[in-house]
């Protein structure tokens, strides 16, 4: 299975943000939409970094409520891992389960189009194990 079959359930809209913005901003925005992670855009449809509820955590641990005003932009990883909509699901995952991650844009070329999060896999592989054991029911039932 590929990365399109989750974008095609869940959706192409990515949350993000600028640069510039503050982390109480992103706060803000992981708060008000339940997620986990925004990508930082540069500008021209691409990704300049990304920013996580980790990052958050680790700068209030080392600099206090300081933090909150920090730029996004001193805070982003800027050495973002991504993955292509062709991509298989399970490379994907382990690339997370590897790099410690769990959160990865999906690109077009240069263009950002999808987000995709261990969450998403999860979800993905139990709908997968759930249909195969139905086949093998209705296998053996007909058999």
């Amino acid at each position: 299975m590929r990365v399109e079959a989750i974008l095609a359930a869940k959706g192409r809209d990515v949350t993000t943000v600028e640069a510039a913005s503050t982390i109480a901003d992103v706060v803000r925005t992981l708060a008000e939409k339940s997620i986990g992670a925004v990508v930082v855009t540069d500008g021209h449809g691409g990704v300049a970094g990304i920013i996580t509820e980790r990052d958050v955590v680790r700068a209030l641990a080392s600099r206090g409520a300081e933090a909150l005003a920090a730029l996004v932009s001193e805070l982003m990883t800027r050495e973002v891992v991504t993955a292509h909509a062709d991509d298989k699901i399970d490379d994907v995952s382990e690339r997370m389960t590897r790099g410690k991650f769990r959160h990865v844009p999906v690109m077009a070329g240069d263009r950002l189009v999808g987000m995709v999060s261990i969450g998403d896999v999860v979800k993905h592989r139990i709908e997968s194990i759930e249909a195969e054991a139905s086949a093998m029911r209705d296998y053996i039932a007909t058999a």
